[in-house]
């Protein structure tokens, strides 16, 4: 990952294509595979240019995005496609400013010696996002800039994916075991295992209480969960509940994960976890009992769920 500055210059000429890349979903991993063969093909760098945030974030200062992916993550899934290199542009109000013209010769020519430019089908960009692909053809033409779309039917097959219908499917449904349709991978949220106030020991379902890594990752609608846990590479099966605890009377949101299997203190560790199924959604329970009975049934279904999604 490289952070562009004025100092930026690559000397090896390079294909590339343009996007904020959210969540790296089926969509966008189409287009930089395209964009991959293609550099392949001509002998050129393949390079994806990507925003160090979204352009909203800039213009709203109200606004608190909900990524699917942090830019370490993004960088990685970017660069198992087959991305040699992976461009991060500060999205200020002087970039926000380039015509579209301007921003092809001064950064893609210029600083990163892109001859070949491959466009998502749908893809906007300059300071008023109102020139068409048949402009960036055109200004192309002039830079020495190849220009080519990616097809629609080749990135998105039979369904529309697009990161905004992702978020709504993870925050509003918890439809996670949509993820592998439309990510090609489990949904995963990852954080420091902090300590809690034990109520899940007292009933016999002890939980590691997550904090994530990043204020800005979406976190998935309130409910309980079957995921794989890791923590140092090793992988286990557990189930997860997200929400308020309503039981206890609860006043903040905890994210708070019970290991199906003795790992000891976890307290500090780094924790990701993968998102299967959800089991339900969050609910109260009038004793305590009838909180670990259902517990009892979480945890089988957790089981048989997992047993099936390795």
């Amino acid at each position: 990952m490289m952070i562009l500055s004025s100092e930026t210059h690559l000397s090896t000429p390079s294909a590339t294509t343009i996007g904020c890349f959210d969540g790296v979903h089926r969509g966008h991993q189409m287009l930089v595979q395209m964009m991959v063969c293609q550099a392949r093909q001509r002998g050129l760098k393949p390079i994806a240019v990507t925003f160090d945030r979204l352009p909203r974030q800039l213009f709203d200062p109200t606004f608190h995005p909900q990524i699917l992916s942090t830019l370490e993550e993004k960088t990685a899934c970017l660069q198992q496609l087959g991305v040699e290199e992976v461009i991060v542009l500060p999205f200020t109000h002087q970039l926000a400013a380039l015509s579209a013209e301007a921003f092809m010769s001064n950064i893609l020519r210029d600083q990163l010696s892109v001859e070949l430019l491959v466009t998502g089908y749908d893809n906007r960009f300059g300071h008023d996002r109102s020139e068409s692909f048949y402009d960036y053809v055109r200004y192309g033409q002039k830079l020495g800039i190849e220009v080519v779309r990616g097809d629609v039917a080749m990135m998105d097959g039979q369904m529309a994916v697009s990161s905004t219908v992702i978020r709504q499917l993870l925050a509003e449904e918890g439809r996670v075991e949509m993820m592998p349709d439309v990510l090609t991978r489990w949904y995963t949220l990852s954080g420091r295992v902090v300590p809690g106030e034990h109520i899940g020991h007292e009933l016999g379902f002890p939980t590691a209480n997550l904090e994530p890594d990043s204020q800005e990752k979406l976190i998935p609608a309130s409910g309980a969960y079957a995921v794989w846990a890791i923590v140092d590479g090793y992988r286990m099966p557990a189930m997860m509940n997200i929400g308020m605890r309503p039981t206890f009377e609860g006043k903040q949101q905890t994210l708070e994960v019970h290991i199906m299997k003795d790992v000891g203190n976890l307290y500090g560790q780094l924790m990701t976890v993968e998102f299967v199924s959800r089991l339900r959604a969050e609910q109260r329970f009038d004793t305590r009992e009838a909180l670990i009975s259902q517990l009892e049934h979480d945890k089988q279904a957790t089981e048989h769920i997992l047993m099936n999604n390795k």
